[in-house]
C-alpha cells in the first residue's frame, strides 16, 4: 500500500462521513421536527418507548442525535428519566439499519438481480435523481429529498473508494498482526470505543469496519469486540451534550453509557463462555459486511431484551452515581428550559419550541393587559403589583427568545421555519410593548385611586365600549399569532381603524365636558393616558397581523399593505370596518 492508496483511503473516508452527514441532515430537515414531537408524546410503556426510539433513529439515521435530543427533553422537563430509558435502548436498535444498508456493498454474485442491489449499481442513479431534484425543482420538499439521495450516493461512493484503497492491506503482515492484537476482547473494545468517540457516530465507525472487512483480513474474532466498543464509544456524544445541564439530564447520558457497558460485558461473557464449550468455528473466518451488520443487530437486540426489564435498576444506578438533592426534588422547570441549545441540532424542533414559548409570552402579555383594564372599574393594589410582575416576566421572555431565535436563525432552516422565525422576531417586540402599556394603564389608574377621582357615568359608558373593542382586538391578535391564521389576521386592521375613530371621538367628547365644567383637567389627563395607551395597544395588534400577512405573502411592505387594504375599491375592508363601527358605536 503506497502513499496514493493512503490518500485515496482518506478521500474515501471523507466522502463517506460527509455523505452520512448530508443524508442525516436531509432526513432531519424533511421530517420537519415531527419525529421529535412524536418522542415528546411518549407514553410510560417501556416497550412502546423502545419501538419509538428504534423507529425515530432508523429514520434520522443517528442514535447519537436521538440520545442528545432525549437528554434535552429531560433537561427541559418535557420527559422523565424513566421514560428516556426505553428510547435510549430503542435508539441503539434503530441505528443498526445503517449497517444493513452499508452491507449491500459486500454482496457477491453474477446474477443481474444481485448486481442491481449493489450500491455501485444504483447509488449513481439515486445521486443523479437527487441532483435533478435540487437543480430543476422549486419545491423545498424535493430539495430535501435530493439532499438525502445525493448524501446516500456520496456515502456509498466513499465506502467503495475506501474499500478499494484498503484492499492491498490484506497482504501486509504488519496490518494483519495489528488486527490479531484487536482479537483480544478488552483491546478490541477499547479500540472500537476510541474510534467511535473520535468520529462521534457508531454508524460511521461500523461502516469503516465494514469497509475494512472487504479486504478479507478482518476476522470475526476481531470484529465482535470492536463492535461492542463502538456501541460504548457512541455514548461520548450524549455525555458531552449534558455538560452544564441539569442533574437529571446527566443521569440520562449515564443510563446510555451504563446500558452499553453492561450490555457489552454481559454479551462478551456469555459469548466467550459458550465458545469454551462449543468452539465457534466462524471466529477465525473473515468477517463480511453483512456479518458485521448481523453482529451489530444481535448485540443490540440482546442488550435490550436483557436490560429492558431492569430499566428501573439502570435508573437507580444513575441516581447512585449522581445523588438527588433536596433542592432538586422541588425543582420547577421554567418555559425558558425549553430553549435548550441541544435542540439547535434539530432546527425544526427548536423553532417549534420557540413558537410554544412565544405563545406563552403572548398569553402572559394579554393577561397583564386585561388585568390592568379591570383595575379601571375596581382598583386593587395586589392586582396592580401582579401586572408589574407580569411585565417583568414578559421582558425576560423577550430577552431569552430573542437570543435563542438568533441562534436558531443561523441554522439551515426550511422555508416554513424561516417564515416562522421572521414572524416570531417581529412579533415578540409588539407583545412586550403590550405589557409596557398595561403598566402605563396601572400607573394612570393608581393615580386616580390615590386621589379618589372617578369618571362620570357617561365617560364610564364610553370607556366600556372602548374596552370591549380593545379586548376583541387583543384576543384576535393572540389567536392570529398562535395559529398563524391569515384569514383572521385580515380582520384586525379594520378594527384598528375603528379604535382610532373611537379614540378621537372620546377626546372630542371629553373637551366638550371640560368646557361645560362636568370634568376636571386632572381627570382629563388620566383619561387621555388610558385612551392613548389603548390606541397604541391596537397599533401593536395591527403590527402582529400585518407581519403575518406580509411574511406569508412575501410580496409587499407594511405601508404598501396598509395603503392597499384601505383603498376605496376594497369592499371587503369597508364592510368589516362598517360592521365594527356599528358594533362599537359610542352611546349618546
Amino acid at each position: 500500500m503506497d502513499i496514493f492508496d493512503v490518500l485515496t483511503m482518506i478521500g474515501g473516508l471523507a466522502l463517506f462521513l460527509y455523505g452520512m452527514d448530508t443524508m442525516g441532515a436531509g432526513l432531519s430537515k424533511l421530517s420537519g421536527g415531527r419525529l421529535e414531537k412524536v418522542l415528546e408524546k411518549l407514553t410510560a410503556n417501556p416497550l412502546s418507548a423502545v419501538l419509538l426510539g428504534a423507529g425515530v433513529t432508523a429514520v434520522i439515521q443517528s442514535s447519537s442525535a436521538t440520545t442528545v435530543m432525549v437528554v434535552g427533553f429531560v433537561n427541559s422537563g418535557i420527559m422523565k428519566l424513566s421514560q428516556a430509558v426505553g428510547i435510549i435502548m430503542g435508539a441503539n436498535i434503530g441505528t443498526t439499519i445503517t449497517s444493513w444498508i452499508l452491507g449491500l456493498s459486500g454482496l457477491e454474485g453474477d446474477s443481474i438481480f444481485i448486481q442491481l442491489l449493489k450500491p455501485t449499481s444504483f447509488s449513481p442513479i439515486l445521486a443523479l435523481i437527487g441532483v435533478c431534484f435540487i437543480m430543476f425543482s422549486k419545491r423545498e420538499k424535493k430539495h430535501d429529498i435530493g439532499s438525502i439521495l445525493i448524501g446516500f450516493g456520496i456515502l456509498m461512493f466513499g465506502m467503495e473508494t475506501m474499500s478499494g484503497a484498503v484492499k492491498p492491506l490484506a497482504n501486509e503482515p504488519g496490518f494483519t498482526n495489528i488486527l490479531l492484537m484487536f482479537s483480544n476482547p478488552v483491546l478490541g473494545v477499547i479500540v472500537g470505543a476510541l474510534l467511535t468517540a473520535v468520529i462521534q457516530s457508531s454508524s460511521a465507525s461500523v461502516g469503516i469496519l465494514q469497509a475494512l472487512c472487504l479486504t478479507g483480513a478482518v476476522k470475526f474474532s476481531t470484529a465482535i469486540p470492536t463492535i461492542m466498543g463502538q456501541n460504548i464509544g457512541t455514548c461520548v456524544t450524549a455525555i458531552l451534550s449534558c455538560i452544564g445541564a441539569s442533574k437529571n439530564a446527566k443521569r440520562t447520558a449515564l443510563v446510555h453509557l451504563y446500558f452499553n457497558i453492561i450490555g457489552s460485558v454481559l454479551f462478551l461473557i456469555l459469548f466467550y463462555t459458550l465458545n469454551i464449550f462449543v468452539d465457534f468455528p466462524f471466529l477465525e473466518e473473515s468477517a463480511t459486511a453483512f456479518g458485521i451488520a448481523a453482529v451489530h443487530t444481535i448485540f443490540n437486540l440482546f442488550a435490550t431484551a436483557v436490560l429492558l426489564q431492569f430499566g428501573k435498576k439502570l435508573e437507580k444506578l444513575a441516581y447512585v452515581t449522581i445523588p438527588e438533592t433536596e433542592e432538586e426534588k422541588g425543582e420547577v422547570f421554567s418555559d425558558f428550559s425549553l430553549l435548550d441549545d441541544r435542540f439547535l441540532d434539530t432546527p425544526s424542533y427548536a423553532v417549534e419550541q420557540c413558537r410554544n414559548v412565544a405563545v406563552k409570552m403572548a398569553l402572559l402579555a394579554k393577561e397583564g393587559l386585561f388585568m390592568a383594564i379591570d383595575l379601571i372599574s375596581a382598583y386593587d393594589e395586589k392586582k396592580a403589583e401582579r401586572v408589574m410582575e407580569l411585565e417583568d416576566t414578559v421582558d425576560q421572555y423577550e430577552d431569552e427568545l430573542g437570543t435563542y431565535l438568533v441562534k436558531v436563525s443561523s441554522k439551515d432552516l426550511s422555508e416554513r421555519d424561516s417564515r416562522t422565525i421572521s414572524i416570531l422576531l417581529h412579533s415578540i417586540g409588539d407583545f412586550e410593548r403590550l405589557s409596557d402599556h398595561s403598566v402605563n394603564i396601572v400607573e394612570a389608574v393608581r393615580k386616580m385611586a390615590e386621589k379618589e377621582m372617578e369618571f362620570s357615568n357617561k365617560a364610564k359608558k364610553e370607556l366600556a365600549v372602548f374596552v370591549d373593542a380593545i379586548r376583541e382586538i387583543v384576543d384576535k391578535s393572540v389567536v392570529v399569532f398562535e395559529n398563524e391564521d391569515a384569514d383572521l389576521a385580515k380582520t384586525i386592521e379594520p378594527l384598528e381603524e375603528v379604535i382610532d375613530v373611537i379614540n378621537e371621538e372620546l377626546k372630542k367628547r371629553h373637551i366638550k365636558r371640560l368646557r361645560k365644567g362636568k370634568c376636571t383637567i386632572e381627570l382629563g389627563f388620566v383619561l387621555s393616558d388610558i385612551t392613548t395607551n389603548f390606541e397604541r395597544v391596537a397599533d401593536h395588534c395591527s403590527n402582529i397581523a400585518v407581519c403575518l400577512l406580509q411574511i406569508n405573502e412575501d410580496s409587499f411592505e407594511t405601508h404598501e399593505y396598509l395603503d392597499m387594504v384601505k383603498r376605496n375599491d376594497n369592499t371587503g375592508f369597508k364592510q368589516m370596518y362598517q360592521s365594527y363601527l356599528t358594533k362599537y358605536e359610542l352611546p349618546e
